[in-house]
Protein backbone atom coordinates (compact mmCIF):
# COMPACT_ATOMS: atom_id res chain seq x y z
CA UNK A 1 0.00 0.00 0.00
CA UNK A 2 3.37 2.41 -0.15
CA UNK A 3 2.85 5.63 -2.44
CA UNK A 4 3.78 5.36 -5.72
CA UNK A 5 7.17 7.39 -6.65
CA UNK A 6 6.77 9.22 -9.61
CA UNK A 7 9.53 10.83 -11.89
CA UNK A 8 9.30 14.57 -11.89
CA UNK A 9 12.03 15.63 -14.18
CA UNK A 10 14.08 18.96 -13.40
CA UNK A 11 15.44 21.79 -15.71
CA UNK A 12 19.09 22.86 -15.61
CA UNK A 13 19.28 25.64 -12.82
CA UNK A 14 20.06 29.18 -13.17
CA UNK A 15 23.60 30.61 -12.85
CA UNK A 16 24.94 33.67 -10.75
CA UNK A 17 23.73 36.51 -13.52
CA UNK A 18 20.44 35.27 -13.72
CA UNK A 19 19.72 34.89 -10.35
CA UNK A 20 21.19 38.53 -10.04
CA UNK A 21 19.23 40.07 -12.68
CA UNK A 22 15.92 38.08 -11.00
CA UNK A 23 16.46 39.62 -7.76
CA UNK A 24 16.94 43.61 -8.70
CA UNK A 25 13.87 42.71 -11.16
CA UNK A 26 11.50 41.61 -8.17
CA UNK A 27 13.22 45.01 -6.24
CA UNK A 28 12.19 47.30 -8.99
CA UNK A 29 8.72 45.60 -10.68
CA UNK A 30 7.52 43.44 -7.17
CA UNK A 31 8.72 46.17 -4.76
CA UNK A 32 8.91 49.08 -6.52
CA UNK A 33 12.26 50.40 -5.01
CA UNK A 34 15.92 50.66 -6.35
CA UNK A 35 19.54 49.12 -5.03
CA UNK A 36 20.50 52.45 -3.65
CA UNK A 37 16.90 52.55 -1.73
CA UNK A 38 16.68 49.13 -1.01
CA UNK A 39 16.90 47.93 3.11
CA UNK A 40 18.02 44.31 4.42
CA UNK A 41 13.74 43.74 4.12
CA UNK A 42 13.37 44.80 0.69
CA UNK A 43 16.38 42.53 -0.51
CA UNK A 44 14.91 39.40 1.63
CA UNK A 45 11.64 40.08 -0.30
CA UNK A 46 13.18 40.42 -3.84
CA UNK A 47 15.36 37.31 -3.27
CA UNK A 48 12.65 34.82 -1.95
CA UNK A 49 10.37 36.13 -4.73
CA UNK A 50 13.82 35.21 -7.32
CA UNK A 51 13.77 32.15 -5.59
CA UNK A 52 9.88 31.80 -5.69
CA UNK A 53 10.14 31.72 -9.75
CA UNK A 54 12.51 28.16 -8.99
CA UNK A 55 9.43 26.67 -6.50
CA UNK A 56 6.46 27.29 -8.26
CA UNK A 57 7.58 25.79 -11.52
CA UNK A 58 8.31 22.93 -8.92
CA UNK A 59 5.33 22.78 -7.68
CA UNK A 60 3.56 22.87 -11.11
CA UNK A 61 5.43 20.02 -12.98
CA UNK A 62 5.01 18.29 -9.79
CA UNK A 63 1.14 18.27 -9.38
CA UNK A 64 0.89 17.40 -13.49
CA UNK A 65 3.17 14.34 -12.62
CA UNK A 66 1.19 13.40 -9.48
CA UNK A 67 -2.24 14.05 -11.46
CA UNK A 68 -0.97 12.08 -14.80
CA UNK A 69 0.07 9.44 -13.05
CA UNK A 70 -2.85 9.28 -10.99
CA UNK A 71 -0.54 8.73 -7.53
CA UNK A 72 -1.61 7.61 -4.11
CA UNK A 73 -1.29 10.45 -2.03
CA UNK A 74 0.01 10.85 1.73
CA UNK A 75 -1.97 13.68 3.74
CA UNK A 76 -0.15 14.23 7.20
CA UNK A 77 -2.69 16.37 9.68
CA UNK A 78 -0.95 18.25 12.16
CA UNK A 79 -2.27 20.82 14.94
CA UNK A 80 1.27 22.06 14.37
CA UNK A 81 4.23 22.28 11.89
CA UNK A 82 7.33 24.05 12.76
CA UNK A 83 8.75 24.79 9.69
CA UNK A 84 11.84 27.63 10.70
CA UNK A 85 12.92 29.93 7.64
CA UNK A 86 12.47 28.59 4.14
CA UNK A 87 14.81 31.07 2.44
CA UNK A 88 18.09 29.52 3.41
CA UNK A 89 16.42 25.88 3.21
CA UNK A 90 14.59 26.15 -0.34
CA UNK A 91 18.41 27.43 -1.61
CA UNK A 92 19.90 24.94 0.03
CA UNK A 93 17.58 22.06 -1.57
CA UNK A 94 17.75 23.91 -5.03
CA UNK A 95 21.57 23.51 -5.19
CA UNK A 96 21.34 27.74 -4.97
CA UNK A 97 22.55 28.47 -2.06
CA UNK A 98 26.47 29.61 -3.33
CA UNK A 99 24.84 30.75 -6.78
CA UNK A 100 22.89 33.62 -4.62
CA UNK A 101 25.66 34.20 -2.16
CA UNK A 102 27.79 35.46 -5.26
CA UNK A 103 24.81 37.15 -6.83
CA UNK A 104 23.76 39.27 -4.07
CA UNK A 105 27.56 40.02 -3.26
CA UNK A 106 28.07 41.68 -6.41
CA UNK A 107 24.93 43.71 -5.72
CA UNK A 108 27.03 44.44 -2.27
CA UNK A 109 24.52 42.57 -0.46
CA UNK A 110 25.27 40.08 2.56
CA UNK A 111 23.49 37.14 2.20
CA UNK A 112 23.59 36.12 5.79
CA UNK A 113 22.85 39.62 7.00
CA UNK A 114 19.02 38.97 4.49
CA UNK A 115 18.83 35.64 5.69
CA UNK A 116 18.09 36.96 9.03
CA UNK A 117 15.03 39.25 8.37
CA UNK A 118 13.14 36.54 7.50
CA UNK A 119 10.70 35.69 10.60
CA UNK A 120 9.55 31.80 11.63
CA UNK A 121 6.91 30.81 10.81
CA UNK A 122 4.76 30.73 13.71
CA UNK A 123 2.90 27.32 12.96
CA UNK A 124 4.41 25.23 15.96
CA UNK A 125 5.67 25.40 19.29
CA UNK A 126 7.97 22.44 19.53
CA UNK A 127 8.73 18.56 19.01
CA UNK A 128 5.13 18.26 17.23
CA UNK A 129 5.61 20.93 15.10
CA UNK A 130 9.01 20.28 14.14
CA UNK A 131 8.45 16.40 13.53
CA UNK A 132 5.78 17.51 11.03
CA UNK A 133 7.97 19.40 9.14
CA UNK A 134 11.03 16.76 9.07
CA UNK A 135 7.95 14.42 7.36
CA UNK A 136 7.10 16.55 5.48
CA UNK A 137 10.80 17.22 3.80
CA UNK A 138 11.49 14.03 3.81
CA UNK A 139 8.60 12.77 2.17
CA UNK A 140 9.36 15.55 -0.62
CA UNK A 141 12.87 14.62 -0.88
CA UNK A 142 12.07 11.07 -1.40
CA UNK A 143 9.76 12.08 -4.28
CA UNK A 144 6.83 10.63 -2.41
CA UNK A 145 2.95 12.22 -3.26
CA UNK A 146 2.35 14.30 0.33
CA UNK A 147 0.27 17.40 0.95
CA UNK A 148 0.36 18.30 4.79
CA UNK A 149 -2.65 20.00 6.31
CA UNK A 150 -2.91 22.15 9.53
CA UNK A 151 -4.21 25.59 10.36
CA UNK A 152 -3.22 29.45 9.35
CA UNK A 153 -2.16 30.68 12.12
CA UNK A 154 -2.37 34.16 12.50
CA UNK A 155 -0.63 34.42 16.05
CA UNK A 156 1.92 32.02 17.18
CA UNK A 157 1.83 30.84 20.97
CA UNK A 158 3.77 33.55 22.11
CA UNK A 159 6.77 35.31 21.79
CA UNK A 160 9.50 35.93 24.61
CA UNK A 161 10.81 39.09 25.67
CA UNK A 162 12.96 39.10 28.15
CA UNK A 163 11.79 42.39 30.76
CA UNK A 164 13.90 43.43 34.32
CA UNK A 165 14.69 39.80 34.00
CA UNK A 166 11.23 38.42 34.02
CA UNK A 167 9.94 36.62 30.98
CA UNK A 168 6.95 38.35 29.24
CA UNK A 169 4.64 36.76 26.31
CA UNK A 170 3.66 38.86 23.57
CA UNK A 171 1.42 37.32 20.50
CA UNK A 172 4.20 36.01 17.65
CA UNK A 173 2.67 38.06 14.61
CA UNK A 174 4.25 36.62 12.05
CA UNK A 175 2.50 37.65 9.10
CA UNK A 176 2.60 41.73 9.76
CA UNK A 177 3.92 42.21 6.66
CA UNK A 178 3.24 39.66 3.78
CA UNK A 179 4.86 36.23 3.84
CA UNK A 180 6.58 35.73 0.10
CA UNK A 181 6.47 32.02 -0.22
CA UNK A 182 2.19 31.63 0.60
CA UNK A 183 0.04 30.84 -2.16
CA UNK A 184 -3.37 32.16 -1.59
CA UNK A 185 -5.74 29.15 -3.18
CA UNK A 186 -9.56 30.84 -3.09
CA UNK A 187 -10.73 28.10 -6.07
CA UNK A 188 -10.24 25.40 -3.31
CA UNK A 189 -12.06 27.82 -0.14
CA UNK A 190 -14.27 24.87 1.82
CA UNK A 191 -17.50 25.75 4.19
CA UNK A 192 -17.35 24.04 7.79
CA UNK A 193 -20.65 23.32 10.02
CA UNK A 194 -20.97 23.83 13.36
CA UNK A 195 -23.53 23.39 16.31
CA UNK A 196 -27.26 22.87 15.13
CA UNK A 197 -29.05 19.95 15.59
CA UNK A 198 -29.22 16.60 13.83
CA UNK A 199 -32.53 15.12 12.11
CA UNK A 200 -33.62 11.49 11.50
CA UNK A 201 -35.39 10.41 8.25
CA UNK A 202 -36.47 7.44 6.49
CA UNK A 203 -35.64 7.04 2.54
CA UNK A 204 -37.92 5.22 0.14
CA UNK A 205 -36.59 2.09 0.80
CA UNK A 206 -37.18 2.34 4.49
CA UNK A 207 -33.33 2.96 5.42
CA UNK A 208 -32.42 5.58 8.25
CA UNK A 209 -30.84 8.60 7.13
CA UNK A 210 -29.28 11.29 9.07
CA UNK A 211 -29.24 15.11 8.07
CA UNK A 212 -27.37 17.42 10.29
CA UNK A 213 -28.62 21.61 10.25
CA UNK A 214 -25.84 22.80 11.06
CA UNK A 215 -26.67 26.69 13.59
CA UNK A 216 -23.39 28.05 12.01
CA UNK A 217 -21.29 27.90 8.50
CA UNK A 218 -17.30 29.02 8.55
CA UNK A 219 -15.27 29.65 5.53
CA UNK A 220 -11.52 27.75 5.27
CA UNK A 221 -9.32 29.58 2.70
CA UNK A 222 -6.80 27.45 2.14
CA UNK A 223 -2.73 29.18 2.29
CA UNK A 224 -0.16 26.83 0.74
CA UNK A 225 3.36 27.05 1.50
CA UNK A 226 6.45 24.98 -0.74
CA UNK A 227 7.89 22.16 0.73
CA UNK A 228 11.02 21.56 -1.56
CA UNK A 229 12.83 18.37 -1.72
CA UNK A 230 16.44 18.07 -1.90
CA UNK A 231 17.75 18.08 -5.07
CA UNK A 232 14.51 20.37 -5.88
CA UNK A 233 12.59 17.75 -8.12
CA UNK A 234 9.94 17.48 -6.12
CA UNK A 235 7.85 20.29 -4.54
CA UNK A 236 5.20 19.44 -2.70
CA UNK A 237 2.61 21.80 -0.27
CA UNK A 238 1.89 22.29 2.99
CA UNK A 239 -2.16 23.34 3.04
CA UNK A 240 -2.79 25.70 5.73
CA UNK A 241 -6.54 26.70 6.11
CA UNK A 242 -7.95 30.42 7.54
CA UNK A 243 -10.56 30.78 9.13
CA UNK A 244 -13.27 33.47 7.65
CA UNK A 245 -17.17 34.38 8.27
CA UNK A 246 -19.58 32.67 5.54
CA UNK A 247 -21.71 35.63 5.81
CA UNK A 248 -21.31 39.35 4.50
CA UNK A 249 -20.56 42.64 6.41
CA UNK A 250 -24.30 43.57 8.51
CA UNK A 251 -23.98 46.92 6.21
CA UNK A 252 -27.50 48.15 8.02
CA UNK A 253 -26.38 47.50 11.32
CA UNK A 254 -23.17 49.39 10.97
CA UNK A 255 -24.86 52.26 9.27
CA UNK A 256 -27.36 52.78 12.59
CA UNK A 257 -24.13 52.99 14.63
CA UNK A 258 -23.74 49.41 16.10
CA UNK A 259 -19.76 49.64 14.49
CA UNK A 260 -18.68 46.75 16.75
CA UNK A 261 -22.63 44.61 16.54
CA UNK A 262 -21.56 44.71 12.59
CA UNK A 263 -18.17 42.50 12.80
CA UNK A 264 -19.09 40.26 15.67
CA UNK A 265 -19.98 37.36 12.88
CA UNK A 266 -16.53 37.83 11.15
CA UNK A 267 -14.42 38.28 14.52
CA UNK A 268 -15.90 34.95 15.96
CA UNK A 269 -15.14 32.85 12.90
CA UNK A 270 -11.34 34.49 12.56
CA UNK A 271 -11.04 33.23 16.02
CA UNK A 272 -11.00 29.93 15.23
CA UNK A 273 -7.55 30.31 13.41
CA UNK A 274 -6.28 33.47 15.38
CA UNK A 275 -3.98 31.69 18.04
CA UNK A 276 -1.94 28.09 18.25
CA UNK A 277 -3.47 26.66 21.76
CA UNK A 278 -5.52 29.15 22.62
CA UNK A 279 -6.00 28.61 26.80
CA UNK A 280 -8.67 25.92 27.27
CA UNK A 281 -8.92 26.76 31.27
CA UNK A 282 -12.51 28.26 30.61
CA UNK A 283 -15.37 26.74 28.54
CA UNK A 284 -15.38 28.81 25.41
CA UNK A 285 -11.49 28.13 25.51
CA UNK A 286 -12.16 24.05 25.35
CA UNK A 287 -14.86 24.96 22.39
CA UNK A 288 -12.45 27.19 20.60
CA UNK A 289 -9.82 24.20 20.62
CA UNK A 290 -12.72 21.87 19.69
CA UNK A 291 -13.87 23.95 16.90
CA UNK A 292 -9.93 24.42 15.64
CA UNK A 293 -9.32 21.05 15.48
CA UNK A 294 -12.73 20.39 13.47
CA UNK A 295 -11.94 22.97 11.44
CA UNK A 296 -8.72 21.77 9.35
CA UNK A 297 -9.97 18.56 9.39
CA UNK A 298 -13.19 19.08 8.09
CA UNK A 299 -11.62 21.48 5.01
CA UNK A 300 -8.56 19.02 4.72
CA UNK A 301 -10.68 16.07 4.12
CA UNK A 302 -12.89 17.59 1.77
CA UNK A 303 -10.16 19.33 -0.47
CA UNK A 304 -8.58 15.03 -0.72
CA UNK A 305 -11.92 14.30 -1.81
CA UNK A 306 -12.43 17.07 -3.97
CA UNK A 307 -9.35 16.03 -6.03
CA UNK A 308 -10.15 12.11 -5.42
CA UNK A 309 -13.75 13.01 -7.92
CA UNK A 310 -11.63 15.20 -9.58
CA UNK A 311 -9.95 11.40 -11.15
CA UNK A 312 -12.58 8.74 -9.74
CA UNK A 313 -16.13 10.55 -9.39
CA UNK A 314 -18.55 8.79 -6.72
CA UNK A 315 -16.44 5.51 -7.52
CA UNK A 316 -15.30 4.80 -3.63
CA UNK A 317 -13.58 1.32 -4.71
CA UNK A 318 -10.54 2.98 -5.16
CA UNK A 319 -10.32 5.48 -2.39
CA UNK A 320 -8.15 3.64 -0.40
CA UNK A 321 -5.60 2.73 -2.78
CA UNK A 322 -5.66 6.76 -3.65
CA UNK A 323 -5.61 8.01 -0.34
CA UNK A 324 -3.62 7.95 3.56
CA UNK A 325 -4.03 10.02 6.44
CA UNK A 326 -1.34 10.23 9.24
CA UNK A 327 -2.70 12.03 12.10
CA UNK A 328 -0.31 13.42 13.80
CA UNK A 329 -1.34 13.14 17.73
CA UNK A 330 -4.83 13.48 18.68
CA UNK A 331 -5.48 16.43 17.84
CA UNK A 332 -7.09 15.22 13.95
CA UNK A 333 -8.68 12.71 15.50
CA UNK A 334 -12.13 13.85 15.43
CA UNK A 335 -10.94 13.13 11.29
CA UNK A 336 -12.17 9.69 11.57
CA UNK A 337 -16.15 10.32 12.51
CA UNK A 338 -15.89 13.15 10.01
CA UNK A 339 -14.87 11.00 7.24
CA UNK A 340 -17.65 8.16 8.50
CA UNK A 341 -20.23 11.16 8.21
CA UNK A 342 -19.25 11.52 4.75
CA UNK A 343 -19.37 8.26 4.01
CA UNK A 344 -22.76 7.65 5.59
CA UNK A 345 -24.83 10.55 5.42
CA UNK A 346 -23.13 11.70 2.44
CA UNK A 347 -22.27 9.07 0.07
CA UNK A 348 -24.94 6.98 1.31
CA UNK A 349 -23.10 4.01 2.36
CA UNK A 350 -23.61 1.46 4.34
CA UNK A 351 -22.42 1.59 7.51
CA UNK A 352 -19.84 -1.75 7.44
CA UNK A 353 -18.65 -0.21 3.85
CA UNK A 354 -17.42 3.25 5.14
CA UNK A 355 -16.00 1.94 8.29
CA UNK A 356 -13.59 -0.72 5.98
CA UNK A 357 -12.84 2.16 4.01
CA UNK A 358 -11.76 4.53 7.06
CA UNK A 359 -9.98 1.67 9.07
CA UNK A 360 -7.94 1.14 6.12
CA UNK A 361 -7.28 5.17 5.05
CA UNK A 362 -6.36 6.46 8.89
CA UNK A 363 -2.87 5.90 10.63
CA UNK A 364 -2.17 7.31 13.79
CA UNK A 365 1.08 8.89 15.87
CA UNK A 366 0.75 8.20 19.20
CA UNK A 367 3.21 10.87 21.38
CA UNK A 368 2.59 10.54 25.25
CA UNK A 369 2.48 7.55 27.31
CA UNK A 370 0.27 9.15 30.09
CA UNK A 371 -2.64 8.16 30.01
CA UNK A 372 -4.13 11.49 31.88
CA UNK A 373 -2.37 13.47 29.13
CA UNK A 374 -4.56 11.78 26.18
CA UNK A 375 -7.10 14.55 24.78
CA UNK A 376 -10.42 13.98 25.72
CA UNK A 377 -13.64 15.99 25.05
CA UNK A 378 -16.56 16.20 27.42
CA UNK A 379 -19.80 14.63 25.40
CA UNK A 380 -21.96 16.70 26.23
CA UNK A 381 -19.53 19.57 24.26
CA UNK A 382 -19.38 17.47 21.83
CA UNK A 383 -23.19 17.16 21.43
CA UNK A 384 -23.45 20.77 21.39
CA UNK A 385 -20.45 21.95 18.26
CA UNK A 386 -21.13 18.22 16.44
CA UNK A 387 -24.09 16.82 17.29
CA UNK A 388 -24.13 13.90 14.40
CA UNK A 389 -19.94 13.49 15.09
CA UNK A 390 -21.42 12.44 18.85
CA UNK A 391 -23.80 10.00 17.26
CA UNK A 392 -20.98 8.34 15.09
CA UNK A 393 -18.82 8.10 17.82
CA UNK A 394 -21.78 6.40 19.95
CA UNK A 395 -22.33 4.05 17.05
CA UNK A 396 -18.51 3.21 16.50
CA UNK A 397 -17.76 2.14 20.52
CA UNK A 398 -21.42 0.32 20.43
CA UNK A 399 -19.94 -2.15 17.36
CA UNK A 400 -16.37 -1.98 19.16
CA UNK A 401 -17.96 -3.03 22.38
CA UNK A 402 -19.06 -6.27 20.89
CA UNK A 403 -16.11 -7.04 19.29
CA UNK A 404 -14.37 -6.26 23.32
CA UNK A 405 -16.85 -8.63 24.53
CA UNK A 406 -16.32 -11.95 21.89
CA UNK A 407 -12.68 -11.51 23.00
CA UNK A 408 -13.14 -10.93 26.76
CA UNK A 409 -16.89 -12.60 27.29
CA UNK A 410 -18.21 -10.65 30.22
CA UNK A 411 -15.15 -8.79 31.29
CA UNK A 412 -16.43 -5.18 32.30
CA UNK A 413 -13.48 -3.89 33.70
CA UNK A 414 -11.27 -4.14 30.57
CA UNK A 415 -14.64 -3.17 28.19
CA UNK A 416 -14.32 0.31 30.72
CA UNK A 417 -10.65 0.55 29.88
CA UNK A 418 -11.23 0.13 26.25
CA UNK A 419 -14.94 2.09 25.56
CA UNK A 420 -14.18 4.94 23.68
CA UNK A 421 -16.22 7.01 26.13
CA UNK A 422 -15.35 7.30 29.52
CA UNK A 423 -18.07 7.13 32.13
CA UNK A 424 -17.90 9.15 35.56
CA UNK A 425 -19.30 12.40 36.81
CA UNK A 426 -19.18 13.14 33.30
CA UNK A 427 -19.09 11.19 30.27
CA UNK A 428 -15.80 12.09 27.97
CA UNK A 429 -15.29 11.29 24.81
CA UNK A 430 -10.84 9.21 24.51
CA UNK A 431 -9.62 10.92 21.41
CA UNK A 432 -6.70 8.43 21.84
CA UNK A 433 -8.61 5.59 22.18
CA UNK A 434 -10.84 6.62 18.83
CA UNK A 435 -7.60 6.91 17.23
CA UNK A 436 -6.84 3.65 17.86
CA UNK A 437 -9.34 2.06 16.68
CA UNK A 438 -10.37 3.88 13.69
CA UNK A 439 -6.52 3.49 12.29
CA UNK A 440 -5.20 0.62 10.75
CA UNK A 441 -1.77 1.24 12.14
CA UNK A 442 -0.70 2.96 15.31
CA UNK A 443 3.28 3.81 16.20
CA UNK A 444 5.00 5.27 19.35
CA UNK A 445 8.14 7.56 18.29
CA UNK A 446 10.94 5.89 19.70
CA UNK A 447 11.82 2.04 20.80
CA UNK A 448 11.19 2.40 24.08
CA UNK A 449 8.56 4.82 23.50
CA UNK A 450 7.01 2.07 21.59
CA UNK A 451 7.45 -0.94 23.55
CA UNK A 452 6.16 1.30 26.93
CA UNK A 453 2.77 2.23 24.47
CA UNK A 454 2.01 -1.59 23.67
CA UNK A 455 2.84 -2.67 27.23
CA UNK A 456 1.82 0.08 29.40
CA UNK A 457 -0.73 2.74 27.31
CA UNK A 458 -2.75 -0.17 25.46
CA UNK A 459 -1.52 -2.93 25.94
CA UNK A 460 -5.42 -4.49 25.68
CA UNK A 461 -5.61 -3.10 22.31
CA UNK A 462 -2.20 -5.16 21.13
CA UNK A 463 -3.86 -8.44 22.57
CA UNK A 464 -6.92 -7.58 20.25
CA UNK A 465 -4.60 -6.35 17.12
CA UNK A 466 -1.54 -8.30 17.23
CA UNK A 467 0.76 -6.36 15.30
CA UNK A 468 -1.36 -3.20 14.46
CA UNK A 469 0.94 -1.17 17.43
CA UNK A 470 4.44 -0.87 16.00
CA UNK A 471 7.82 1.60 16.34
CA UNK A 472 8.59 4.34 13.72
CA UNK A 473 11.67 6.12 15.00
CA UNK A 474 11.58 9.50 15.18
CA UNK A 475 14.63 11.24 13.23
CA UNK A 476 14.98 14.62 11.84
CA UNK A 477 16.09 16.05 8.22
CA UNK A 478 19.80 16.12 7.70
CA UNK A 479 19.33 18.75 5.50
CA UNK A 480 18.31 21.47 7.34
CA UNK A 481 20.05 20.71 10.67
CA UNK A 482 23.68 19.85 9.25
CA UNK A 483 23.59 20.95 6.05
CA UNK A 484 22.37 24.21 6.32
CA UNK A 485 22.85 24.83 10.07
CA UNK A 486 26.85 23.85 9.61
CA UNK A 487 27.96 24.29 5.88
CA UNK A 488 31.32 24.80 6.97
CA UNK A 489 31.05 20.95 8.51
CA UNK A 490 29.24 20.15 5.89
CA UNK A 491 31.92 20.85 3.18
CA UNK A 492 34.66 18.67 5.14
CA UNK A 493 32.13 15.93 5.11
CA UNK A 494 31.34 16.30 1.43
CA UNK A 495 35.62 15.96 0.89
CA UNK A 496 35.40 12.75 3.14
CA UNK A 497 32.26 10.55 1.99
CA UNK A 498 30.91 12.05 -1.02
CA UNK A 499 28.24 15.08 -1.47
CA UNK A 500 25.51 12.56 -1.70
CA UNK A 501 24.97 11.86 2.21
CA UNK A 502 21.97 14.03 2.53
CA UNK A 503 19.76 11.76 0.91
CA UNK A 504 21.45 8.44 2.94
CA UNK A 505 22.52 9.63 6.11
CA UNK A 506 23.99 6.17 6.62
CA UNK A 507 26.92 7.26 4.78
CA UNK A 508 28.16 9.57 7.38
CA UNK A 509 29.48 5.82 8.75
CA UNK A 510 32.17 6.78 6.64
CA UNK A 511 33.60 8.90 9.01
CA UNK A 512 34.73 6.94 11.38
CA UNK A 513 37.74 5.90 9.80
CA UNK A 514 39.31 9.27 10.40
CA UNK A 515 38.30 9.21 14.14
CA UNK A 516 42.15 8.65 14.63
CA UNK A 517 43.62 10.92 11.90
CA UNK A 518 45.30 13.68 13.06
CA UNK A 519 45.00 15.84 9.99
CA UNK A 520 41.12 15.53 10.12
CA UNK A 521 40.60 16.17 13.61
CA UNK A 522 42.77 19.14 12.98
CA UNK A 523 40.19 20.41 10.80
CA UNK A 524 37.05 19.24 12.70
CA UNK A 525 38.61 21.49 15.49
CA UNK A 526 39.20 24.13 13.20
CA UNK A 527 35.16 24.79 11.73
CA UNK A 528 33.82 24.15 15.65
CA UNK A 529 36.28 27.33 16.15
CA UNK A 530 35.29 29.52 12.86
CA UNK A 531 31.99 28.34 13.93
CA UNK A 532 32.07 29.64 17.54
CA UNK A 533 33.79 32.76 16.39
CA UNK A 534 30.98 33.83 13.66
CA UNK A 535 28.54 32.96 17.07
CA UNK A 536 30.53 35.55 19.13
CA UNK A 537 30.83 38.28 16.40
Amino acid sequence: MSAKKPNVERDVTINKSEFKAAVVRHLHCTLGTDENKANNHAWWKATCSAMQEQVLEGIRKTQKTHYLNDTRAVHYFSAEFLMGRLLSNNLQNFGLFEVANDALNELGVSLSDVLEEEPDMALGNGGLGRLAACFIDSLATMELPAIGYGIHYEHGLFRQEIQGGAQIERPDSWRDYGNPWEICRPESIQEVSLYGYVETKYGENGRIQKEWHPGHIVKGIPWDIPVVGYGGKTVNVLRLWQSKSSGYFNWDVFNAGGYVDAQVENVQAETISKVLYPNDETEAGKELRLIQQYFFCACSLKDIIRRYKRAHGDDWSRFIDQVVIQLNDTHPAIAIPELMRILVDRAELDWDRAWGICTKVFAYTNHTLLPEALEKWPARMLEKILPRHLEIIYEINHRFMKEVDKKWPGDNAVKARLSIIEEGNEKMVRMGHLSVIGSFAVNGVAELHSRLVKQNLFPEFDALWPGKLTNVTNGITPRRWLKACNPALSKLIDKKVGADWPLDLKKLEGLEKYAGNKTFQKQFMQVKQQNKQLLAA
